[in-house]
């Protein structure tokens, strides 16, 4: 690859580019490509953190995309140092081409293994490549691991950025990182109450990183976003990028709004029925007692008054959860 391909997602998108190739930047930054749409760069100085940095693993979320392609331009244009290994995954590249959110299944569904249950789904074989270059990466980080899986959702939101902190088991919850997340721009975090099979929770699972599912706005082709709206996000990763070792004031109690995953709403057949307007925002309040969702025996009650719903979605195949039931929570 010669030194002036500065647009990694039109080499990612173009079938014809070799899967890998390694080069070096003029800042002295080392390149290399280790699968289509993975790119690892490391800095001239040796660098303790890593951090992962991925989009695309819905292909029709294409403003983290475009957030991610301009900082790696920057970055090999000596606009932007590094001083921390990085890599970045373009996550379902068919689907990115076609504009889709998946071809056979959401890939969002088949990481912790789950792409073994799914041999004939196109997206299984790329999320277990995914799985596998994250631990190879990660197996050679010596400080600090980070990993942001950037997303942008189908529906609006109550709150337009918020951030999925996967089920940490043993783990207690960083602080500092939920500080960081407040310099974002993030609006609330997420706790979740059990393991996932998406591809933050098993970076935070198996690879021991501190892992967060980030949901920026609303997801638009190719072209169609307004970029200023991520400014948050794009001027926080770069300020990680050239300075990871800033101090970030302590996160205090309520200085974000914090929500537990209570149950999620699974489809278990076709006669499932969501009793919720097609356009609900995420994070819409659930009166008491209303019923959210009904599938022959099963039947889904809010309770309490405070509960909200996140992810609707009724389309989904059977046996795939159409919604999650959230309420607020605060740290232990």
């Amino acid at each position: 690859m010669r030194e002036h391909h500065h647009d990694f997602l039109s080499w990612t998108m173009n079938p014809a580019s070799p899967a890998s190739a390694e080069w070096q930047l003029h800042s002295g930054v080392r390149a290399r490509w280790l699968d289509y749409g993975v790119v690892e760069l490391e800095p001239l100085a040796a660098a303790d953190d890593s951090l992962l940095l991925s989009s695309g693993v819905h292909g029709n979320e294409t403003a983290p995309i475009e957030v991610l392609n301009a900082i790696l331009a920057d970055i090999a244009g000596g606009r932007l140092a590094l001083r921390c290994r990085l890599l970045v995954i373009f996550g379902n590249l068919d689907a990115m081409r076609l504009g889709k959110r998946y071809l056979d299944y959401d890939m969002n569904r088949l990481f912790n293994g789950a792409h073994a249950r799914q041999p004939e789904a196109r997206e299984a074989a790329r999320a277990a490549r995914l799985e596998q270059a994250a631990a190879d990466f990660f197996a050679s980080a010596r400080g600090r691991r980070w990993h942001y899986d950037l997303h942008t959702a189908i529906r609006g939101s109550v709150f337009e950025k918020f951030a999925i902190y996967p089920y940490l088991h043993e783990r207690p919850h960083n602080r500092s990182q939920l500080a960081w997340l407040k310099s974002c721009q993030v609006e609330t975090v997420l706790l979740h109450s059990q393991p996932a099979n998406t591809f933050s929770y098993f970076t935070s699972r198996h690879c021991q990183a501190d892992a967060f599912t980030l949901e920026l706005g609303k997801a638009r082709p190719f072209g169609q976003n307004d970029l200023s709206r991520f400014a948050g996000i794009d001027q926080a990763l770069r300020r990680l990028l050239a300075e990871p070792e800033q101090e970030l004031p302590s996160y205090r109690d309520g200085d974000l709004p914090l929500f537990q995953a209570k149950y999620d709403i699974v489809k278990h057949s076709e006669a499932f029925r969501l009793h919720l307007a097609d356009d609900v925002e995420n994070f819409t309040a659930l009166p008491d007692g209303f019923l959210i969702a009904e599938d022959g025996e099963h039947r889904y009650v809010a309770v309490g008054g405070d509960e909200r719903i996140l992810f609707p979605n009724p389309t989904v195949k059977p046996g795939l959860r159409a919604g999650i039931v959230v309420a607020p929570a605060r740290l232990p």
